[in-house]
């Protein structure tokens, strides 16, 4: 496999170009995705470390992005939320290889208001309802055949009416602490600019070597 190269000529990033903002900065980056076709553009790794130690990581859909954090939606028993309640800290990574770009986010995950989380399950298809209510998350299952019938329990309990938000599913926000912009170049010279946050609540930013 060492034979997999390839150069990366497709942009550059300056400092100049470079919002003051990492969330505008961010914004601009996600809409570009979107804008050019790009396939999953709010698939982010959202990477954890256990109570022991034991990192891990596991591809999730990005909700919602503002200057007040980076929101996911999970079961509360799954096996990232168990890391979260260890462990706050948290990184997240966007790895948008068709732009030659990737974002690295670090910071802390908070769980957002149940109000919040009610607003965005409604806003769900109904079988994804149905799937938050019926999968046990992270937990084994002896085979498909009774996650299905788990599936179909939840159907016919639900049938009548709104399906209610469960009291083990909600959301993360994810506040951050340092923000990196990640731009292939030439020769492997690629463009890092890194935004870390101040203790005045501004944010300044490095070019890193790459």
């Amino acid at each position: 496999m060492d034979h997999i190269r390839r150069e990366y000529l497709q942009d550059g990033l300056s400092r100049e170009q470079l919002a003051e903002s990492p969330f505008e900065q961010f914004n601009t980056w996600l809409q570009q995705a979107v804008d050019a076709g790009m396939q999953d553009p709010t698939a982010m790794t959202l990477a954890t470390v256990d109570a022991d130690g034991q990192p891990s990581q596991r591809i999730v859909l990005l909700k919602g992005a503002d200057e007040n954090g980076f929101v996911f939606y999970t079961n509360y028993g799954s096996r990232k939320a168990e890391d979260i309640a260890a462990n706050s800290k948290v990184s997240l990574h966007f790895p948008w290889h068709a732009l030659e770009r990737q974002v690295k986010i670090c910071g802390e995950a908070v769980k957002v208001p149940t109000s919040e989380s009610l607003k965005y399950f409604s806003s769900r298809p109904e079988e994804s309802q149905l799937a938050a209510w019926a999968s046990k998350q992270s937990r084994p299952v002896s085979s498909r055949q009774l996650l299905m019938q788990q599936f179909q329990s939840m159907k016919e309990k639900f049938s009548k009416g709104e399906i209610p938000l469960p009291d083990f599913w909600g959301g993360y926000r994810i506040v951050p602490t340092t923000i990196e912009f990640w731009q292939g170049g030439g020769s492997r010279l690629h463009d890092r600019f890194k935004y870390y946050l101040q203790a005045d609540g501004s944010w300044k930013i490095e070019r890193l070597a790459p």
